[in-house]
């Protein structure tokens, strides 16, 4: 499987490394050539843009900061919606709005893509050893055909639905994460005062 990667920071990097270390035939794409260096060191190739790394993929994955990094990537001059291959599919694994996944997804449908919203949970250090959680918002078909990527980044998969409603799924997570986070820091807090 020929696998693409744009965005190579502190969890893209990590996710891509497990592609590279399960021999996926991997291309890679960011705006830090210190981090590309360090992905082609462990035998990925780099790509020159969105489009240059998008022609000929199987998978095209995108690991950015926000939905505009996202829109900009697949829909700018020189963006992956002008050389994505019907029937490759487009994996945005960025924590992103489910409104704009889907309309990106259905630009990719329009071009014959297999669109995929799938963020992760467990923070870098699960995805540096490939354990981290993967969900998975799309037709079943698609996740079947991402299945040998995602399981090479992930250990627990879950096909949550259609597009757009891993990224729900993803921000409900957030939500209770901090939530017990600050319950944890209350009841820290009580215990100190009360010795």
């Amino acid at each position: 499987m020929r696998v693409g990667f744009i965005g190579l920071g502190n969890v893209g990097a990590q996710l891509a490394g497990s592609l590279a270390r399960n021999g996926f035939d991997l291309t890679v794409f960011d705006l830090a050539p210190a981090a590309v260096e360090k992905l082609v060191a462990k035998g990925a190739r780099a790509a020159s843009g969105p489009a240059d790394l998008a022609r000929d993929q199987d998978m095209v994955i995108t690991c950015l900061p926000s939905p505009a990094a996202s829109a900009a990537v697949m829909e700018g001059e020189g963006g992956v919606l002008e050389a994505l291959k019907p029937g490759a599919i487009w994996a945005e694994m960025s924590t992103t709005d489910s409104a704009e996944v889907q309309r990106l997804g259905a630009r990719v449908a329009e071009v014959g893509g297999l669109p995929i919203d799938c963020p992760v949970s467990g923070g870098c250090h699960r995805a540096a050893t490939g354990n981290i959680s993967i969900f998975a918002g799309c037709e079943r078909a698609a996740f079947e055909a991402a299945l040998p990527a995602l399981k090479a980044m992930g250990r627990r998969l879950l096909h949550t639905g259609p597009l757009g409603s891993a990224s729900v799924l993803k921000v409900v997570t957030n939500y209770l994460a901090t939530a017990n986070l600050l319950s944890v820091c209350e009841a820290l807090t009580v215990s100190a005062k009360a010795g």
